[in-house]
């Protein structure tokens, strides 16, 4: 994982508008800009989802940065991504790591108990939240706030990724809580200018 704090541009693909996946990634990943990309395409068939996926490994590959696939391990294998993004509900840590030995692997936690559980898993780094209220899922896991960042903190020092309603204004505050990395959606995709929203980002973290 990139050294923190980082930006982490979660692409939805339900959010495209218009534009290819190769420039999303010209436009948000970089230099001085995101050094993590994640592919996310729910609702999209096996077809599209591999598709966008090869695109986009071939986009981050040139661009430099980190190339991550939402929740299909297989997607992810068939591409060579550089890392899998699970969740709760997905395929257990441990028999991705079967899948994917040399893969990094990010696990979604939202209580406790569940980054408790993480940190017994074969995992690279642990997401956290929602830290804020986000639009970005259709049916949110209760909003953590930065606190429970910072409790992470204190139990590991693997990395930790930030999730959930990330504004430019909260950035810094969720770098004090303690994450390393900043996973951002809408306020990149939904963007006037994704790319200077993404540059914005990184400004604030390392300020």
């Amino acid at each position: 994982m990139p050294r923190g704090p980082f930006l982490y541009a979660i692409l939805d693909a339900s959010m495209v508008a218009g534009r290819s996946l190769t420039e999303w990634v010209d436009l948000v990943a970089g230099e001085d800009r995101a050094t993590v990309v994640q592919w996310r395409f729910k609702g999209l068939d096996d077809a599209a989802a591999l598709e966008g996926a090869r695109e986009l490994r071939a986009a981050t590959r040139a661009a430099g940065v980190a190339f991550f696939v939402n929740d299909r391990p297989d997607i992810a294998r068939v591409v060579g991504a550089d890392g899998i993004h699970v969740g709760q509900e997905d395929l257990d840590a441990g028999d991705v790591r079967a899948l994917l030995p040399h893969a990094l692997i990010g696990v979604s936690t939202h209580n406790p108990a569940q980054f408790d559980d993480a940190l017994m898993k074969p995992v690279d780094y642990i997401a956290v939240g929602p830290v804020f209220g986000t639009t970005s899922k259709a049916n949110p896991d209760p909003v953590v706030g930065p606190e429970f960042i910072t409790w992470g903190r204190r139990r590991s020092q693997r990395p930790i990724v930030a999730i959930g309603g990330i504004t430019l204004l909260r950035a810094p505050l969720v770098v004090e809580a303690g994450a390393d990395g900043l996973a951002v959606i809408s306020e990149l995709m939904k963007a006037e200018d994704p790319e200077a929203s993404a540059r914005a980002f990184v400004a604030a973290l390392r300020g």
